[in-house]
C-alpha cells in the first residue's frame, strides 16, 4: 500500500514539475490533473484490494486514505514550493 501511494505520488510530481518548468500558466492545469488521476487510480486500488480480500472493512480505509492524505500533502508542498521559486524570477 505505501509502495503504491510512494509510486504514483512520484510520477505525478514528476509529470507535473515537467508540466511547470514548460509552461508555467499550464502548470496549474497539470497540478489539477495530476490529482485528479491520483485520486482515481488510489479509488481504484482500494476497490480492487477490498473485493479480493474480504473482511478487511473501515480500518484498511482509513489506514489507506490517511496515507493519500500525507502523500497528497506532500506533493502540494513541494509543488508550491517550486512555484514560489518561479515567482521570485
Amino acid at each position: 500500500m505505501f509502495g503504491f501511494l510512494a509510486g504514483i505520488t512520484y510520477v505525478a510530481y514528476m509529470l507535473v514539475d515537467i508540466g511547470i518548468k514548460r509552461d508555467p500558466e499550464v502548470g496549474v492545469m497539470a497540478i489539477m490533473g495530476s490529482i485528479a488521476v491520483k485520486m482515481i487510480f488510489c479509488m481504484a486500488f482500494v476497490l480492487i484490494y477490498s473485493i479480493k480480500a474480504k473482511g478487511i472493512g473501515l480500518v484498511f480505509l482509513l489506514n489507506f486514505f490517511s496515507l493519500y492524505l500525507l502523500f497528497t500533502a506532500f506533493e502540494i508542498y513541494c509543488l508550491l514550493r517550486n512555484l514560489r521559486h518561479q515567482n521570485l524570477k
